[in-house]
């Protein structure tokens, strides 16, 4: 077991399987040393949780722990382009987390933290990274928050 299999094992999170894509794309690529992960969203067991929008029918908390549960999702899909090990995670380079929410709403960045913090908690300096946090009018199956993720690799 790698380091960052036991720190996971630490605070409590089980990998899910990654989610085999919807549409006519890959979940992950890799290209050089870099691995793009496809947008994310909070599914667990194939089934979507936290759906709605934010500053309507969803919660900024609820929101938060949406993206948070989209972070797990990514670090799946990254184990598997790292073969397996995370431990080759040199470092989380950039998220772009997409928030669907009300016009009005503005915390956006609070809402994505949900993702950038696990990302800071699972792999230490290596996941802080750079972010953009954006609001949508809508996202695909009524997905409150979608993330991707760029990450370098060794």
């Amino acid at each position: 077991m790698g380091l960052i299999d036991k720190r996971l094992a630490e605070i409590g999170i089980v990998l899910p399987k990654p989610a085999q894509p919807v549409a006519t794309y890959v979940p992950w690529v890799k290209t050089g040393n870099l691995v793009y992960i496809s947008g994310q969203g909070a599914v667990k067991d194939g089934k979507i949780e936290y759906i709605g929008k934010v500053g309507d029918t969803l919660s900024l908390e609820d929101a938060i722990a949406s993206a948070r549960l989209t972070g797990i999702n990514i670090i799946s899909h990254l184990r598997d382009a790292c073969g397996g090990d995370l431990d080759r995670v040199k470092r989380v380079v950039k998220l772009l987390g997409l928030v669907n929410c009300t016009p009005t709403f503005g915390d956006h960045p609070k809402v994505i933290n949900g993702a950038s913090d696990l990302m800071v908690e699972v792999f230490g300096d290596k996941g802080r990274h750079a972010r953009s946090a954006v609001g949508a009018p809508s996202l695909p199956f009524g997905l409150s928050v979608e993330v991707e993720a760029i990450v370098e690799i060794e």
